[in-house]
């Protein structure tokens, strides 16, 4: 199989999840979705991922976006497990978390870990999942892909303002700068030109010919 890169299909899967079976294409729809793999149950990061995942759901559904989550145990374990982190975390879970105890989901997501890179996160041989994060839009193609060792809890409010550049590439003929947010000025699309960029936004400056920041139209 091809490796998984920026704008390739998403892959479709069926699988058991704590709200019911899905396909998973089925289960996106048209909407945008964020898979993304945690390397056990019952494991002290990931139960804080789980928990700001949680917190983050209306921001999510505001961008038109579900949320899957996979660990590697079955669903009576990951039963258990959303209790501690509902408790923990002080929220109610609600989003499909995938149960891939025997790793297929992982495996065609290349999403497990190797003893060269972290022998702790493989048991007897058993390697469990690196932290790894998948954009889908709603034509399955791969927007963005981002991985993390099994020590480094991953930074949401950063998943969220990437949802919010592609979303917004996907409209306006524009690039997001470093460290951008909503509101702040863009970049005009290398494929503009300076006059074409002034009909299209209400305010263009040039810091150099290849640069040139924009003010988005009000209704963005």
């Amino acid at each position: 199989m091809a490796p998984l890169r920026l704008g390739s299909l998403a892959p479709d899967f069926e699988a058991e999840t704590t709200t019911g079976p899905i396909s998973f294409h089925d289960a996106i729809d048209n909407s945008w979705a964020v898979l993304f793999s945690h390397p056990a149950d019952f494991t002290p990061v990931c139960t804080t991922e789980l928990g700001k995942v949680a917190k983050l759901a209306p921001e999510f559904a505001k961008r038109n976006v579900r949320v899957f989550g996979l660990s590697t145990n079955d669903l009576s374990d990951h039963a258990k497990w959303v209790d501690d982190i509902n408790e923990v975390n002080n929220v109610d879970l609600k989003f499909p978390i995938i149960a891939d105890k025997d790793r297929k989901v992982a495996t065609l997501y290349d999403m497990l870990d190797s003893v060269e890179h972290d022998p702790t996160n493989v048991v007897n041989g058993i390697p469990f999942t690196v932290r790894s994060v998948f954009v889908i839009d709603p034509v399955k193609k791969i927007r963005l892909i981002l991985t993390y060792p099994a020590s480094c809890g991953r930074n949401f409010d950063e998943i969220l303002r990437s949802i919010d550049s592609l979303q917004l590439s996907d409209k306006q003929p524009i690039a997001t700068p470093a460290d951008w947010q909503p509101g702040d000025d863009v970049i005009v699309h290398v494929g503009v030109s300076t006059e074409r960029a002034k009909e299209i936004f209400p305010e263009v400056k040039e810091a150099l010919p290849y640069l040139r920041f924009a003010k988005l139209p009000e209704e963005n």
